[in-house]
């Protein structure tokens, strides 16, 4: 098996200043690991921008233009929480494209799986703005990608970061060729995804969110992500996988609150690999979302990328979950069992 690896140096040139927690220093820290050498086999993918065309799949042409109209501007604050620098633009027409490109290779066998390695994330931008951190939603610009250039008709995306992916869940909320997956603390930033937000219209019960309360650890999230969303993605048969991985859950994350260890993104990955192997010919697609611990990130990026390579060992049965989680998760099996077998 190969994977591959999305990773640029011009992702670092997206740079808020000095003390940002959302600064390079996070995929500094990543390839410093993987620079070291990898004990398994990996392809480098060198990104693309991604084209106007592409971004317009999600992003409104005047939202667009905006950003482009930034590009070699010394700071420009979008809103409270995200602004450009003078790599910015640049950057993030790279994140979306690695993405994309990704996802392409993965279709076409150039690789069995993937992790984009990208900055600025992308989960909290909108279709007219940006926000918490994002310019462009590089995962649903990818998932769009797969719908319209490639042909598919059903994409899960599950997103594990410790905040909703409001920007993801708003792009299909009313469609049900991608499936939204999200677990996330709650309440907190960005306040969206409590649990009944389900989905509308034709996408009614295609948006499954499970607010959670700190403190959850790996047993909690395995648990969810197995007996959960397993039998929903059982149910469903995507046909590509696509993962908003935040290491932000991380036990020791400044942002937090989780208690995930970096064996635990292992278990996570590991859960994920095994649905996509087993309904979606094994395409999965991680790209890098929030996680601001830098050691806390890079290990678990490793132990993401030593599952999907298939040369890590693969985790033990998991530990049950706490009580408290079975009590937070009852009205999310209640709100989607008339639509899924949970």
């Amino acid at each position: 098996m190969t994977t591959g690896i999305v990773k640029d140096d011009r992702y670092l040139a997206h740079n808020f200043g000095a003390g940002h927690i959302e600064g390079p220093e996070r995929l500094e820290a990543i390839h410093a690991k993987i620079e070291k050498g990898l004990p398994f086999p990996a392809k480098l993918i060198e990104p693309r921008p991604a084209a106007v065309e592409e971004l317009a799949y999600i992003h409104d042409p005047q939202y667009i233009a905006l950003i482009s109209r930034q590009a070699g501007k010394r700071y420009v604050e979008l809103d409270p929480d995200t602004s450009m620098t003078a790599g910015s633009y640049e950057a993030a027409l790279l994140a979306a494209g690695g993405a994309i490109r990704a996802a392409d290779m993965i279709l076409d066998g150039e690789v069995d799986d993937a992790f984009a390695l990208v900055r600025p994330p992308g989960h909290h931008a909108e279709r007219h703005h940006a926000a918490g951190f994002c310019i462009f939603n590089n995962i649903a610009v990818a998932a769009e990608h797969l719908i319209r250039r490639r042909g598919l008709r059903r994409v899960l995306i599950a997103d594990w970061d410790l905040h909703h992916g409001n920007g993801t869940q708003n792009a299909f909320y009313s469609r049900n060729d991608v499936l939204f997956f999200s677990t996330h603390r709650y309440p907190f930033y960005p306040g969206s995804g409590y649990w009944n937000e389900a989905g509308a219209d034709a996408g009614e019960g295609f948006t499954v969110n499970v607010p959670l309360a700190a403190g959850k650890g790996n047993a909690d999230y395995r648990f969810i992500y197995r007996n959960v969303l397993g039998p929903i993605a059982a149910a469903y048969r995507p046909e590509f996988v696509l993962v908003s991985a935040g290491f932000d859950i991380y036990a020791g994350d400044p942002l937090g609150g989780m208690e995930v260890t970096a064996e635990g993104f292992g278990a996570l990955a590991a859960e994920l690999l095994a649905m996509a192997r087993e309904h979606a010919r094994g395409r999965i697609l991680f790209i890098l979302e929030g996680g601001y611990d830098p050691e806390g990130l890079a290990g678990g990026v490793l132990q993401v990328l030593g599952q999907a390579a298939g040369k890590a060992p693969l985790p033990g049965e998991p530990a049950e979950p706490s009580p408290q989680t079975r009590l937070e998760i009852a009205p999310v099996v209640e709100t989607h069992r008339k639509y899924w077998p949970i």
